[in-house]
């Protein structure tokens, strides 16, 4: 997704993979970033995982969750499957309606570059 900027990994507190990742938009003029901690609290290859935010200060952050469930089909090795992104975000990086606009064009354009790939012809 375009407002992915960067994701890589931080070091492991309780036994739980963490990533950094960096969040960047546009919207007109103004720009905005936000860097997140998030850590894999489920993983239940190959149907679920679930990310959250958790930092390592003592502060109090707005809530980010990232959950993507496989849902198999019934056709030969996952043909007929649907994966499902839900993204919960407790925060005011920008108003709601702004942040709504740029998270659902990022997730139109996103979804429409994993269609391409996963339905193009395999490379000879």
């Amino acid at each position: 997704m375009s407002v992915v900027h960067h994701v890589g990994p931080v070091t492991e507190v309780g036994g739980l993979s963490a990533w950094q990742v960096e969040l960047r938009a546009e919207v007109g003029p103004f720009a905005r970033s936000k860097v997140l901690r998030m850590v894999r609290i489920e993983h239940d290859e190959p149907h679920r995982v679930t990310f959250e935010r958790r930092e390592l200060d003592s502060r109090q952050h707005s809530t980010w969750v990232l959950r993507a469930t496989v849902d198999s089909g019934a056709g030969p090795a996952f043909a007929e499957s649907t994966l499902t992104m839900e993204l919960q975000y407790g925060g005011s990086l920008w108003s709601g309606a702004v942040l709504q606009r740029v998270l659902d064009d990022a997730v139109r354009r996103g979804s429409e570059r994993l269609i391409g790939l996963v339905s193009a012809e395999p490379m000879r």
